[in-house]
Order: C-alpha cells, then sequence, then structure tokens
C-alpha cells in the first residue's frame, strides 16, 4: 500500500471515529428557567346520539272515521216531548252530517230514534220510528241517497240518561247517527 493510500485510510479512520463520538456525546442541559411544556390537548369524544324522547303527536281523529263523525260533526240530535220534528238547533248538526255523508259516499249509516221513559211501550216505538224517519228525510233532501240509510226505532228502550225527570228526558228524546259501514 502507497503511503497516501495509508494516509486516506487513516484519515478515513479518525473521521468515523470522530463521528461514533459526536454521537454519543450527550448534550448539555440548557440553563436557566425552562417554559413547562403544555400538555397535548384531548379530545374527549362527544357522547353518541341519543335522540329525544318521542312526544306524541295529537293530530285528532282520522278524516273519514267514525271518531271523527262523532267528534267533528256530532252524532245525536234532540226533539220536543210528542214531537218528531226536527228543530232549528238540530239542522245545522243535520246539515253537517249531510255533507260528511257526501263527502264520503261508502259510508252507511243507521239512524236510531229514541224516546224518553214516558208513555207506553208502543207508542215510543212508533215516535222513535217517526223521529228516525225525519232525520232520514231530511239527510236525503241534502243529497245522501237513501240506499245508504236504514233506520231503526229504541223507543223508550236504550235511555243515555237512566234519570226521571225533565233533564234525563230531554236527553232521551233524540236521534243518533251511528255509522255501521265505509268509515276509515
Amino acid at each position: 500500500m502507497s503511503f497516501d493510500t495509508k494516509r486516506v485510510a487513516r484519515l478515513a479512520l479518525i473521521g468515523v471515529a470522530a463521528a461514533s463520538l459526536a454521537a454519543c456525546a450527550s448534550r448539555p442541559k440548557p440553563t436557566g428557567p425552562v417554559a413547562p411544556t403544555p400538555p397535548a390537548p384531548t379530545q374527549e369524544a362527544p357522547p353518541p346520539y341519543t335522540p329525544p324522547p318521542a312526544q306524541p303527536v295529537d293530530q285528532g281523529p282520522v278524516p273519514g272515521s267514525v271518531q271523527d263523525f262523532v267528534v267533528n260533526i256530532g252524532e245525536r240530535i234532540y226533539f220536543d216531548t210528542d214531537s218528531y220534528d226536527i228543530r232549528a238547533d238540530a239542522q245545522p248538526t243535520l246539515a253537517a252530517q249531510a255533507q260528511w255523508l257526501n263527502r264520503y259516499p261508502a259510508v252507511k249509516v243507521r239512524i236510531e230514534g229514541n224516546a224518553d221513559e214516558r208513555g207506553t211501550r208502543e207508542y215510543n216505538l212508533a215516535l222513535g220510528a217517526r223521529r228516525a224517519n225525519a232525520i232520514r228525510v231530511f239527510l236525503t233532501g241534502q243529497g245522501v241517497s237513501a240506499s245508504r240509510i236504514e233506520t231503526i226505532s229504541y223507543g223508550k228502550e236504550r235511555p243515555i240518561d237512566p234519570g226521571t225527570g225533565e233533564e234525563a228526558w230531554a236527553k232521551n228524546r233524540n236521534g243518533r247517527t251511528a255509522i255501521t259501514d265505509g268509515a276509515r
């Protein structure tokens, strides 16, 4: 080996040794106060989504249902003593019944005529039948097909108020339009 080659090899060894020592040397400690390192921000995972409790929504009766008819229109009208004439205060209810029935042509009804407890059974059955028929005539006069209406008299057999006296009797002198078929 030549002198130059030996010299280059020695210089290379010295360089490798110096680099090794530099890598192993400790770093000097900083002098003076050192600012603390702030902690790394932590991100908490948001809580899982919980939907609010369902609130019942009162949407009212379903249009075209029995409940719609009873609540929004009215199923019952009242009569004077020993009379089957439609009273003036009953006409708006019957007109509304006719409009509702014309809106829902698949619906069929039964008109129930009722009487108070006074009078004989036969008399009250006849009076109940005349009351049911008077309602039927009113409804057909408003365009409701007669084929959709049946009538029945219960006379004094189905009182809505079991009491005795004018207040109870006034409630029991009635005609009820009951839906029998075709409602939602």
